[in-house]
């Protein structure tokens, strides 16, 4: 079992910056690929960022260039550094964990933490 537990979250103006934390315990080394995702009210949730233990990351569309996936394995952290941020970022972001290939999901998902962009 793996537990996942984010931080970070808060309100910040358009333009304003955020990190995201994931703290990962538990059976911590049967994960290869950690992402970060988000759901909008009324939308679905959506994958936005993902670093697998080799280091690839895969980034959507609308983040690229804006946000910052990284992972710290001797600490069992992933970070998401989201800059420039606008108000359709507005979001619960939510860790996972345990996926097999980059950009699916897996089985391990954390609480969530709510970032709002509104001025």
């Amino acid at each position: 079992q793996v537990q996942l537990v984010e931080s970070g979250g808060g309100l910040v103006q358009p333009g304003g910056s955020l990190r995201l934390t994931c703290a990962a315990s538990g059976s911590t080394f049967s994960l290869k690929t950690m992402g970060w995702h988000r759901q909008a009210p009324g939308k679905q949730r959506e994958l936005v960022a993902a670093v697998s233990s080799g280091g690839t990351i895969n980034y959507a569309d609308s983040v690229k260039d804006r946000f910052t996936v990284s992972r710290d394995a001797r600490l069992n952290r992933m970070y998401l550094q989201l800059d420039n941020l606008k108000p359709e970022d507005t979001a619960v972001y939510y860790c996972n964990a345990g996926a097999q290939r980059m950009w699916s999901t897996g089985p391990y998902w954390g609480q969530g933490t709510q970032v709002t962009v509104s001025s």
